[in-house]
């Protein structure tokens, strides 16, 4: 039998001192654990899996002889405020989205425009009615950039053809 030591030869590039390769070692185990934290926190849904035979644990809370966690009234009360949070993300919808509209299903629900009817008084003057019309420009620019800043998946529009940028990211 004949071999070659390829790690002791001379032309062979220097290895690490016994105390780098264990903290080497000790850093790539450190490193391993973290990992496996990381996967534990990001998936949930896999479950705890154990190396030891001898651990073991009991579930308290969905044994048979276990004691119900909520009463009744609780259970109405946790109904009431699903209710209650519900009804606010609705009305914060309706809030963040005016573009919908109302809608309503019943049919004996009317209303009656009182500002655009016939006999309805001339109110504005013109002082007002220019105040009134600058107002709305700057509330419709802020509106535009509120909309632009809820949403930066949308791409930016220019009407000047001499405008231009350049993307460094």
């Amino acid at each position: 039998l004949f071999g070659r030591n390829y790690f002791n030869r001379y032309s062979a590039p220097e290895t690490d001192e016994d105390e780098f390769a264990d903290e080497r070692a000790e850093i790539l185990a450190e490193a391993a654990a973290l990992k496996k934290s990381a996967v534990a926190y990001m998936h949930p849904e896999v479950g705890v899996c154990s190396e030891d035979a001898t651990l073991f644990g009991r579930n308290y809370f969905e044994r048979a002889s276990a004691p119900d966690v909520e009463s009744m009234e609780e259970a109405e009360e946790k109904a009431k405020i699903l209710a209650e949070a519900a009804a606010l993300k609705k009305s914060a919808a309706a809030y963040m989205h005016p573009e919908v509209g109302v809608k309503t299903t019943d049919p004996t629900l009317f209303g009656r425009n009182y500002f655009n009817r016939y006999s309805a008084p001339e109110t504005e003057e013109d002082d007002f009615a220019d105040e009134r019309a600058e107002a709305l420009a700057e509330a419709a620019a802020l509106k535009k950039l509120a909309v632009n800043y809820l949403h930066p998946e949308k791409s930016v529009s220019v009407e000047d053809a001499t405008l231009f940028g350049r993307n460094y990211f």
